[in-house]
């Protein structure tokens, strides 16, 4: 009996310690999660931002932070410092850049691909069909040496073109630029992504401009020359969403913040004009014809970073071979595809 006793008295403190542990956990089970003081969320006027607006707007991640805001970058500078000071949690920029960012050693986080395809050759002849009907003719594209040029190039060259002999490229400082050379009848030619695209098309079709610019037109999309001559899905893995700050590192708020994203998208999608309105109440420089049109013509594709590692290794690597500063000299490794696996 006094063995029992004895062993009861040993066994006592291990089972309080058990009973006050698992009181622990369940107290903290219970407890609200943490609601942070901020979120930043930030992006380009572009249709890849659109859903970041609607998280705003409707609150849907009121219960995460007091203050939700939305920050725009508008040069890829600005965005740069957004990146290295740490100031913005889910940021909407172009894979590239994101694969670039991260082997420079910035802690972030692809999480997805929302944007597959958003660049177009806006032309003033109607009967355009390929990029082989370039031939022998001049294209204004912004920025020399970045990635729409750098896949204007490659896609020009599968469809046969010597890009020294039988193009002329003018390079400008900026799509606007472009745009305005169209519209002066510089050029009959011009490589624009989303929104600038519905932008030029609105804009020349309407009072006054309709009355002295050029009839323009929709041309060639990259993504349907790339699936076409690549010989594969007609899509391009081109912008998405990257978590960094307080988000890269807390991958419950990580992934809270692609949920909403998901959500977000959706409804951008099945209500485009109404997103569409919201977007042209945060971006000046866009109507909301236009950004409605931008919704509209892009490819309806979704999916996480993880699982569109083959596309973006695909489309990685063909930038890393032309121009390996692109993508920051490398592919990057596992670490950098969230979300979730196939």
């Amino acid at each position: 009996m006094h063995r029992v006793t004895a062993f009861v008295r040993r066994l006592l403190p291990c089972c309080l310690a058990l009973l006050l542990a698992l009181g622990s956990l369940a107290a903290g089970a219970s407890e609200p999660p943490t609601v942070r003081e901020r979120l930043v969320l930030s992006g380009p006027p572009a249709v890849v931002s659109f859903p970041l607006l609607y998280i705003v707007e409707s609150g849907m991640l009121a219960d995460v932070a007091k203050q939700v805001e939305f920050v725009r970058w508008n040069h890829p500078d600005q965005l740069r410092a957004l990146a290295l000071e740490g100031k913005s949690d889910f940021v909407a920029m172009p894979t590239n850049v994101a694969a670039n960012l991260y082997n420079r050693k910035v802690p972030l986080r692809l999480m997805n691909v929302s944007v597959w395809g958003m660049l177009w050759v806006v032309s003033r002849d109607p009967t355009l069909q390929s990029l082989a009907d370039l031939k022998g003719q001049e294209v204004a594209i912004p920025f020399r040496a970045d990635m729409p040029d750098i896949l204007f190039g490659f896609l020009a060259e599968r469809a046969g073109l010597d890009l020294k002999r039988d193009l002329k490229i003018r390079y400008l400082p900026s799509p606007m630029d472009a745009m305005q050379w169209l519209i002066m009848r510089r050029v009959d030619h011009a490589l624009l992504a989303e929104p600038a695209v519905s932008m030029a098309l609105r804009k020349t079709g309407s009072f006054p401009l309709s009355v002295v610019a050029p009839e323009l037109h929709r041309g060639l999309s990259l993504h349907q020359e790339w699936g076409r001559l690549q010989h594969t899905q007609a899509r391009l893995p081109q912008a998405g969403m990257a978590v960094m700050g307080q988000a890269f590192a807390d991958e419950a708020l990580a992934q809270r913040l692609e949920q909403a994203y998901a959500t977000a998208s959706r409804w951008c999608v099945e209500q485009a004009q109404a997103c569409g309105a919201l977007a042209a109440k945060y971006m000046d420089m866009l109507t909301p014809e236009a950004a409605t049109d931008a919704i509209q013509a892009l490819p309806q594709h979704y999916t996480s970073a993880r699982q569109a590692q083959p596309e973006l290794e695909a489309f990685f690597q063909l930038l890393l071979e032309r121009q390996p500063a692109t993508v920051g000299g490398k592919l990057p490794d596992s670490s950098f595809y969230g979300g979730v696996a196939p």
